[in-house]
């Protein structure tokens, strides 16, 4: 009977587990970090910079390849263009003057236009030295170069039957700056040859032909009349349908000179910005691996800053211990600790990194392109560094025994 009854008041006095709700977590770990503000923000700093570097790489790059890409879509990536071959055999490096017309009745081929360099020099005026030409040279076009470029004008008007058979010329962008010419309206005159000729025309630049951009443009009926020159074209420009480049790109050298295609050569002009934007993606790869260092850098922050309030706070440790925190809930305050820090740094570092995209982006013309990989690559990147980062100092306090920690004290 006695034994019964000890037994039951040992039942009603057996205490209950201790017990440590998700809030109550949350609660304790965040008043270990408003209780230390200056080491919270350095601490939370580090994972910021690392990943608003992360953010703004993946950002700049997306905004500045979605422009390339703009500028693809818009050029075409269906123009070709053919030139004398300059490697071993590329014999007396001019393709006949027939190449554009027998081109032009390849079926795909919507529309096409050539240019031939010119000897003579385009001067600004008669006082200029013949070898002081600002690297510019003066090329005769056809009237179809515009439409096949898909260029448009900046000042004037692109040439038509009357004007390309008279004294006229257009400029390219960088021959315009370098001429010094932005009104045509004056009716301001170059001198080419010993001929001189009125700008009626600036055209905008040409991204897929940059060469054109550095000429001065004349009407061929006017540069044969004037110089007195053969027609044989430097360079042909042919704008396919989409479907069929390669095919047009395989059957072109052979179609423009027949008794030679071994020496011309058929090449896309929009494969080189296809390449630009390769290389911006080795870029991009660079900078998100110094992200990534820098984002390490944070973590060690963290660690070291969470080991060192482990040692300054035992006597709290004990003290929780004593009134019955296990060693679970211990662990799990300084790790919640950690990934709050964490935390704080990783928003900081997603809402810089969004704002240094956007200001550079907009300075640049680009449309603003923040990928959702970054927003969420960079959150779970800040929240993986932090549980690291705190997994070693948390199970550093849940090991300390109550009476060690209060004896340290």
């Amino acid at each position: 009977m006695n034994t019964g009854a000890n037994e039951g008041a040992s039942g009603s006095a057996r205490l209950t587990p201790s017990r440590l709700r998700p809030s109550d977590v949350v609660r304790v770990g965040g008043s270990g970090l408003r209780s230390r503000k200056t080491r919270t923000a350095l601490s939370a700093l580090g994972i910021m910079i690392g990943i608003a570097a992360m953010v703004g790489v993946l950002g700049l790059s997306e905004s500045s390849q979605a422009d390339l890409r703009k500028q693809i879509e818009a050029l075409g990536t269906n123009l070709l263009t053919v030139a004398p071959g300059t490697g071993f055999g590329g014999g007396d490096g001019v393709l006949p003057e027939e190449a554009a017309a027998k081109i032009s009745r390849i079926g795909p081929v919507e529309v096409t236009a050539d240019v031939v360099t010119l000897q003579e020099q385009p001067l600004r005026n008669d006082l200029v030295n013949q070898n002081e030409t600002n690297g510019l040279t003066a090329v005769a076009t056809d009237l179809d170069l515009l439409d096949t470029l898909n260029g448009s004008m900046s000042a004037g008007d692109w040439f038509n039957d009357a004007t390309a058979s008279t004294s006229n010329v257009i400029l390219g962008s960088v021959a315009a700056e370098r001429h010094g010419i932005t009104d045509v309206s004056d009716g301001v005159q170059l001198l080419i040859g010993e001929k001189w000729f009125t700008v009626i025309g600036v055209l905008e630049p040409f991204p897929l032909a940059a060469d054109l951009d550095r000429s001065v443009l004349i009407g061929k009926a006017a540069a044969e009349s004037v110089f007195d020159v053969e027609l044989n074209p430097s360079i042909v420009y042919v704008r396919t349908h989409p479907d069929f480049v390669d095919d047009v790109r395989a059957v072109l050298p052979a179609t423009a000179d027949p008794a030679s295609p071994e020496e011309v050569d058929a090449s896309r002009p929009s494969e080189l910005l296809e390449t630009q934007d390769a290389i911006e993606d080795s870029f991009t790869n660079l900078f998100l691996g110094l992200g990534a260092v820098s984002l390490l850098v944070g973590g060690v922050g963290i660690a070291n800053v969470m080991v060192i309030a482990v040692i300054e706070r035992r006597n709290e440790i004990g003290l929780r211990r004593a009134l019955g925190a296990t060693r679970a809930h211990i662990r799990r305050q300084f790790l919640t600790e950690a990934l709050l820090l964490s935390t704080l740094g990783g928003v900081g570092g997603i809402g810089l990194g969004i704002t240094v995209t956007w200001a550079y982006a907009r300075a640049q013309g680009w449309d603003v392109v923040v990928p959702t990989l970054a927003v969420v690559g960079g959150m779970a990147a800040a929240l993986l560094i932090g549980a690291v980062a705190g997994l070693y100092p948390a199970m550093r306090a849940a090991r300390l025994a109550p009476t060690e920690a209060l004896r340290a004290a």
